[in-house]
């Protein structure tokens, strides 16, 4: 059921929550997007100025790889000067409060970390862009480190241990998703009494399957989000508004 207006769905989102033990929330761009963080499918969003490159031509192709890290470090003041917006801050109030037992997220940002998660409850489904990682032997690596050999020498790096190119901590097109990660949000969705569904578009899959396999096991759906998801019939409360003003009256509870 939509929420007619802000006010009543923020009422109804309130009483759910204080019905609720278990609170699983699961988070997309649109959360991070009052931090100055653009999304990716909108008009003016990432993939509308850059087209994506995938996995395999990222594997294949230095060329591929010196944009990809372009790119990264073209945003990097963007990511650096993100700080948690009020739903962050919402979210993480919850979970200190023993309503949250973790978080699934689609974002990259590290913004749930940064707003009062510790870093285990945070399960990210699309990896992490502020640190680097080798796609062979798994070594992690910082930004800078990476930066300075792309100063040094014009190209993107491979790793020093293996020999294999060294990439964001993220998850590109045609890239395996993290199976742990996949596995501990199944059992999240599966064991929570209300499902969160916050700033996602809901289309990538198969990240978009948990809020309905949790609906499936017998949890109350809350959609928020400033756009119609495909979802909106299955949920039991739909709030169509900024995510921010929705959550910004949980902060601190």
């Amino acid at each position: 059921m939509r929420a007619s207006d802000l006010r009543s769905g923020v009422e109804r989102l309130g009483g759910m929550i204080a019905e609720s033990k278990v609170i699983v929330p699961f988070t997309g761009a649109g959360i991070s997007t009052e931090c100055g963080i653009p999304d990716f499918r909108s008009p003016g969003g990432l993939w509308t100025r850059n087209r994506p490159i995938p996995y395999d031509e990222f594997v294949a192709s230095q060329d591929a790889r010196d944009e990809a890290w372009r790119r990264r470090f073209a945003m990097e003041p963007t990511f650096a000067a993100a700080r948690p917006g009020r739903g962050h801050r919402a979210l993480a109030a919850l979970y200190k409060a023993g309503k949250i037992p973790a978080i699934i997220t689609q974002n990259i940002d590290n913004l749930h970390q940064n707003s009062g998660f510790a870093a285990e409850h945070v399960i990210e489904l699309h990896g992490n862009t502020t640190y680097a990682r080798c796609i062979g032997c798994g070594e992690h690596y910082g930004l800078a480190w990476v930066k300075e050999r792309m100063d040094a020498t014009s190209y993107a790096p491979d790793c020093p241990a293996c020999g294999e190119p060294v990439k964001t901590a993220t998850i590109s097109f045609g890239q395996a998703m993290p199976e742990d990660a996949m596995q501990r949000a199944d059992q999240l969705a599966r064991n929570c009494d209300l499902f969160l569904a916050i700033g996602s578009s809901l289309v990538v899959w198969p990240a978009a399957g948990f809020p309905m396999l949790a609906k499936r096991c017998g949890a109350r759906l809350v959609i928020i989000n400033n756009e119609p998801t495909d979802q909106d019939a299955l949920a039991d409360l739909v709030i169509q508004h900024d995510i921010g003003e929705t959550l910004g009256p949980f902060v601190g509870n």
